[in-house]
């Protein structure tokens, strides 16, 4: 079942929204596989921390984090990826690693990485293995107001220097 929160705080908002029941799925790409959905518009929750403070990081299910460009970005060596143990207490109406790319309902930081930001629509984790919600980015956007940043790459791109590996024209 969807996580309460997010359905009331969709609601609220009058957003427009999909639920989508699939069977029990734990990675990315096998959950995009089960709901027929497109690698690029799964959007996929990674949990990381800069200098110590728990973020969301949200991107393609079909893409990988480049931790180089974090460190960039925020101007840090301090980017890392957080263990579920860090975590997994943050969200109580979860199960562990199914949370959605809502930082504002659990007070964190959302970062999305700018390939998703071009998508009509995106689809997500909504508390459970078993559950996506599939809403219109530019709503995401409007409600989350995450800060968007290039900061991931496609793993069968080009597998040379990193500053490659941008793929902007998705």
């Amino acid at each position: 079942m969807p996580v309460k929160k997010l359905i009331q705080f969709l609601d609220e908002n009058k957003v427009k929204y999909i639920t989508i029941r699939h069977s029990s799925a734990f990675t990315a790409q096998e959950i995009a596989a089960k709901a027929h959905i497109s690698g690029k518009e799964l959007a996929k929750t990674v949990m990381i921390k800069i200098e110590g403070k728990m973020a969301m990081a949200v991107l393609p299910a079909s893409f990988i984090i480049d931790f180089g460009s974090l460190t960039l970005i925020f101007g840090t060596p301090n980017v890392t990826l957080a263990t579920e143990h860090e975590f997994k207490d943050l969200f109580p109406d979860c199960e562990l690693g199914a949370m959605p790319p809502f930082g504002n309902l659990y007070d964190m930081e959302v970062y999305v990485a700018e390939p998703l930001s071009q998508d009509k629509e995106i689809a997500f984790n909504a508390g459970s293995h078993t559950d996506l919600i599939r809403i219109g980015y530019k709503d995401f956007e409007q409600l989350v107001k995450p800060r968007i940043f290039k900061f991931s790459w496609k793993p069968d791109s080009l597998p040379g220097d990193p500053s490659e590996r941008w793929q902007d024209d998705l």
